[in-house]
């Protein structure tokens, strides 16, 4: 909060009615308190996410620390099954929301009840997954990464770092975002990529299936898991297998940080989850208060963003409080 309290300061030099008013907001919003004066609309966010996914757990404290400045009632619920999450969806149309947030990971089974809220008058933007279909379902706009591009950016920096076979781990069946990044690896990776799926609500199964598949082919130099919590799994399963492979993931937190300061991870793809979070209820605030929209028809973009062991060290104070 010290950067928004330092533009705040800069600004009352400017306009001293105007910047007074900017530095009470941003006081406002340090102490926990609302930094405006609109109505305290319910806005709902519905995720595909498993328990214990500790990248949704950054999503959701952005959107929670933006609820709090914008003075919104902010509900969350989530559920990696597609059809359990539609239903969670309703659950929100029927309570009468102000403004919905969703994830696309599996878009079938969320692209009927999208179309009810927006036919019910529910100002929708989609996070993470699903920037294929956002503008197709009536979302306002998407704020994520191109998975795609993402992926791209995977295969460019393993052939950066020299590495000739790699395995793409999908921890979760069904997720076209995942299926899109592996596929988009292979697509600029000059050497081979083989996808391994795995359940990821079962680590020891994650562990114990990327150690069989290093074991049983040695040539294996490079890992790419598609989520933080799973790098750590692949680490093990390298150490088991003695495998000389390098463990690279998509994703951030505390313990990535930490692998690729101590080396035992080579990158990390950053999307940058908690702007996520915060960017869509600031965005729907900003709508049903003024009908602003980003994106002009395209995705806001979140990411990717590299992150290895030069990087680490500025970013691990932010990982450390839940932030990046």
């Amino acid at each position: 909060m010290g950067a928004v309290l330092a533009v705040a300061l800069a600004a009352a030099g400017c306009s001293s009615t105007g910047g007074k008013r900017a530095e009470e907001r941003a006081a406002a919003a340090a102490e926990g308190r609302a930094a405006v004066n609109t109505p305290r609309w319910t806005f709902a966010m519905v995720t595909h996410s498993g328990d214990g996914d500790t990248f949704w757990d950054i999503v959701q404290k952005g959107a929670e620390q933006a609820a709090v400045k914008d003075n919104i009632n902010f509900l969350y619920s989530h559920n990696d099954e597609g059809n359990q999450q539609a239903q969670l969806v309703q659950t929100a149309i029927d309570k009468k929301v102000d403004g919905l947030i969703v994830s696309l990971a599996k878009p079938d089974a969320m692209k009927a009840v999208v179309a009810k809220a927006v036919k019910a008058g529910i100002p929708v933007v989609t996070v993470n997954s699903g920037s294929a279909e956002s503008k197709e379902f009536g979302a306002l706009t998407h704020i994520g990464q191109d998975e795609t591009i993402a992926g791209e950016a995977v295969g460019d920096e393993l052939n950066e770092r020299g590495r000739k076979k790699a395995l793409c781990v999908l921890h979760e069946q069904g997720n076209v975002g995942h299926e899109q990044r592996c596929a988009g690896a292979k697509k600029t990776f000059d050497g081979t990529m083989q996808n391994l799926y795995v359940d990821g609500t079962n680590m020891p199964d994650v562990t114990a299936s990327i150690e069989a598949k290093l074991q049983s082919d040695k040539s294996i130099d490079a890992v790419v898991t598609l989520g933080a919590p799973f790098a750590d799994a692949a680490v093990q399963a390298k150490q088991t297998a003695g495998s000389k492979a390098e463990i690279n993931t998509f994703d951030l937190n505390a313990k990535v940080a930490t692998g690729l300061q101590t080396e035992k991870l080579g990158f990390a793809v950053d999307q940058q989850p908690y702007l996520q979070g915060y960017q869509a209820v600031d965005l729907l605030w900003l709508y049903r208060y003024n009908r602003n929209v980003l994106g002009g028809g395209q995705p806001v973009l979140t990411g990717p963003q590299i992150i290895t062991a030069d990087d680490a060290d500025a970013l691990a104070d932010y990982t450390k409080r839940g932030t990046r």
